[in-house]
């Protein structure tokens, strides 16, 4: 009998799919073997930014600029330097599509640091027009006109990092905890918020909330600040909104100093469909960097899907990854719409539930081969050291296994189930009628041996057209009840749920796995997240953060913040990625509670219950001994009414612990004897 890949023994649930996997996986290794025999490794593969583009050779006193555009008619480089005359310096065709222009410096004096150029082009179909280039490394918006230009980026000195050598935790065996952001509406004012800004006023909240990892989102260049960056004109230009290239190399060596590894959500799935700025139809055929006729186009993002297919644009994606990781420094990645990649139907299918639909005709298996060959280049660049989630809804087997296993590598998926299932009791349910086992069953269900990020919500949750968790839970009184000299029934729950909701989704979702919290949320940020737009008068009020009302000591928020900070740090004692999955040790539909125990020592009580309180309340432990009080939401420090005492011992008795189980708190017990 032939021997199954590891993960595929494993799983009898796979075994009928053995020969499809096989096959997929002896793809991926024919490409992988390709790319050895013609480019010497994947890593030199992905050297495309090296060569295309505008660059300046020192030793030759040239600028040379190359662009892939194989069915172009006419190409030409025009800029600051010459005036934007049209066809005054024309690119000459050469071999496999690539257009090529070497300039003299002494022909271009003014082609230097800071001047703007275009490419102009005509098309396979005789139109002209003047286009970005797909490898602009810096990237500038007219303030009037509002056209995107590529900008030289050659200052007289190089970018000099203080923490040039940093590396990450090994987060194989630490626990990731990602703090997700957005630099732009970072700041408290409204307006638009800059990397210097965001690392001198909003990474040392970061620090001192215990996280580990920021997570920056809309770092590549987007034309439509509005699309949280997810509508990528430019894959190698940071976004020039926030700042310049160099400080954005502040922001992540200042992340560094502060022992904060950084991951960019990186966005590989899709490309904006404008002419003026991205990649689309740049030599006028529709299946230049993404594929052709409906399969390019996503149905309801009205983006360009890219063709994982051709080498030009796997090389083009790899090549985007090599250069964020060694120019700027970045820790890794969290990969955006894995499940539109790897599906043609694009995710929105109701078919998801039998392994059957994960090794169908629906499935882009280029996609796949293109991911694998990502994350072998990501940790053969950084052995230890790198991270790679994935952003992927369908539960595809195989995203966590390592690729020499016959998987696709990634180190994480997103847990995308539990906010969605707290956003749909909240919705849908009074309090007295939530299942105590369908907690569980849901915030616990997953896989073994597939890691996982677990999060009570995200960005998602907060912006327009749906809520965060404290204003589902609290709603218009925050804006006039989080006073502590105030009372108010509301807001009571509100913070007790906000605290145990967050809690249970850590310690039941994020063993072997990771956590993250999108910024402001964990002090209960009141408001959602609306871009400046026609709809709202073009306003910046909700486009930002108020740190203030977590630093106001009149106001509730500060108990959520001192909440979660400790929470975090708690969380990482333990050491949740080799803790092992949490064991559930009762639950209790009368009384609403739910006890479990982790890392073998941590016993964590939930009463869910509206109004019932039980003294003496006895927990089946499997540790017999002495117990502390760790952690309780009900705590004054909190916001909490302070029912138990925090400083007692609790002791068991006939394989029993003995604790006051409080109504709508969680409590934390630490075996210490």
């Amino acid at each position: 009998m032939k021997k199954l890949l590891p993960f595929i023994e494993n799983d009898p649930w796979l075994w009928p799919m053995a020969d499809r996997i096989e096959k997929r996986h002896s793809d991926y290794r024919k490409t992988e073997a390709w790319i050895r025999e013609e480019w010497g490794s994947v890593y030199d593969f992905a050297s495309a930014h090296l060569y295309f583009g505008l660059h300046k050779d020192r030793k030759r006193k040239t600028w040379t600029f190359r662009e892939w555009l194989p069915h172009a008619r006419k190409v030409f480089l025009l800029g600051d330097f010459n005036d934007w005359d049209q066809t005054a310096h024309a690119l000459r065709a050469g071999k496999d599509g690539v257009w090529e222009i070497e300039l003299p410096f002494d022909r271009v004096p003014r082609l230097e640091h800071l001047s703007r150029y275009k490419i102009y082009v005509q098309d396979c179909h005789g139109k002209w027009a003047m286009r970005m280039p797909a490898y602009a490394f810096c990237t500038v918006q007219d303030p009037v006109s509002k056209d995107f230009s590529a900008v030289v980026w050659e200052p007289r000195s190089a970018f000099r990092w203080a923490c040039p050598e940093f590396e990450s935790p090994d987060f194989s065996r630490n626990t990731p905890m990602i703090y997700e952001a957005h630099v732009g509406m970072a700041q408290e004012e409204e307006g638009v918020g800059s990397y210097v800004e965001f690392a001198e006023k909003v990474l040392p909240r970061i620090q001192a909330g215990g996280y580990n990892v920021l997570q920056l989102m809309a770092v590549a260049e987007h034309p439509y600040y509005g699309s949280f960056g997810y509508h990528v004109s430019n894959f190698f230009a940071p976004s020039f909104r926030f700042g310049t290239p160099d400080q954005l190399r502040y922001l992540v060596d200042e992340a560094h100093r502060r022992g904060i590894s950084v991951v960019m959500d990186v966005v590989h799935a899709h490309f904006v469909e404008n002419l003026n700025e991205g990649l689309n139809a740049l030599d006028g055929s529709d299946d230049l960097y993404s594929y052709g006729g409906k399969a390019g186009t996503h149905p309801y993002w009205g983006s360009r899907m890219f063709n994982f297919s051709r080498n030009e644009v796997r090389r083009f994606l790899l090549s985007n990854l090599r250069y964020w990781l060694e120019e700027f420094h970045f820790d890794g990645f969290r990969f955006d719409g894995v499940t539109a990649m790897i599906y043609f139907h694009r995710g929105y299918t109701g078919r998801f539930g039998t392994y059957e639909n994960y090794f169908g005709s629906e499935v882009d298996g280029d996609a796949l081969i293109y991911l694998s060959l990502a994350n072998d280049l990501i940790h053969g660049i950084r052995p230890r050291a790198c991270l790679s989630i994935a952003e992927e809804v369908s539960g595809m087997p195989g995203m966590t296994v390592p690729t020499a296993e016959g998987g696709i590598g990634f180190d994480y998926r997103l847990s995308m189930g539990i906010p969605d299932f707290w956003i749909k009791l909240l919705k849908e349910r009074r309090d007295e009628d939530w299942v105590m086992a369908e907690l569980w069953e849901t915030v616990s269900d997953r896989l073994p041996g597939v890691p996982q990020i677990a999060y009570a919500e995200s960005h998602d949750q907060a912006l327009v057209g749906d809520q965060t968790l404290a204003f589902r839970l609290m709603g218009a009184e925050m804006y006039s009840n989080m006073s502590v000299l105030r009372s108010s029934p509301v807001i009571d729950r509100g913070m007790a749920l906000h605290k145990m909701i967050r809690l249970f989704s850590l310690f039941v979702g994020a063993e072997g796995g990771g956590y993250l919290a999108f910024m402001g949320n964990e002090f209960g940020h009141p408001e959602w997240i609306d871009f400046p737009r026609e709809g709202n008068g073009w306003s910046y009020r909700y486009a930002r953060r108020q740190w203030s009302l977590a630093d106001a000591p009149l106001l509730r928020y500060r108990f959520l913040q001192a909440f979660d900070r400790e929470m975090v740090g708690l969380a990482k004692e333990i050491n949740l990625r080799v803790c092992g999955f949490a064991c559930l040790l009762q639950v209790d539909e009368d009384g609403k509670s739910i006890a479990l125990e982790v890392a073998g020592r941590y016993v964590l009580l939930f009463n869910w219950h509206v109004s019932s309180s039980q003294p003496d309340y006895p927990v089946a432990v499997r540790q017999e001994g002495k117990y502390r009080l760790r952690l309780c939401t009900d705590s004054p420090r909190f916001g909490g009414f302070g029912r138990v005492d925090e400083a007692g011992e609790f002791f068991t008795k006939d394989g029993k612990l003995s604790v006051y189980n409080i109504n709508r708190a969680a409590q934390v017990f630490e075996r210490v004897d």
